[in-house]
């Protein structure tokens, strides 16, 4: 039976291994950063730096726990200097309606960083249920 699923025949395997390692590689879920944050002890050791690139007076609002606020126009060299060159990090944003993200992300891989992007931003994050903090 051909319907809009079965129409165009699934790549072979090794493709698809090859193109979801790749996804992979490059973003990370909200599930998964909870998962991190809540496994690491009271000195972190998640293995990454979680950037809230929003502006701001949004990451003062509310943000992730255990994220930092550097808007995506501040990633440079000399604000990132305070972390080693191999140091990853997990960028979001609003959401999926939202590129700041994306932009973030450009801007790490240009300066040689390790980067992922956690797909769903905030609002992946309130979907999921997770709490959110705010700055005092």
């Amino acid at each position: 039976m051909t319907n809009a699923v079965t129409e165009i025949p699934a790549a072979p395997p090794a493709e698809a291994l090859a193109h979801f390692e790749r996804r992979l590689s490059l973003e990370t879920d909200c599930a998964d950063v909870k998962a991190a944050l809540d496994g690491a002890g009271p000195g972190g050791g998640t293995g990454f730096v979680l950037v809230d690139v929003r502006g701001r007076a949004a990451f003062a609002r509310s943000h992730v726990p255990g994220a930092i606020g550097i808007p995506h126009r501040d990633l440079t060299e000399r604000r990132l200097a305070a972390w080693p060159m191999d140091t990853l990090f997990v960028v979001y944003c609003a959401g999926p309606h939202c590129n700041g993200a994306d932009r973030a992300a450009v801007r790490l891989a240009r300066l040689g960083r390790p980067v992922k992007l956690m797909i769903g931003g905030m609002a992946g994050w309130a979907d999921e249920g997770f709490p959110f903090a705010a700055n005092s």
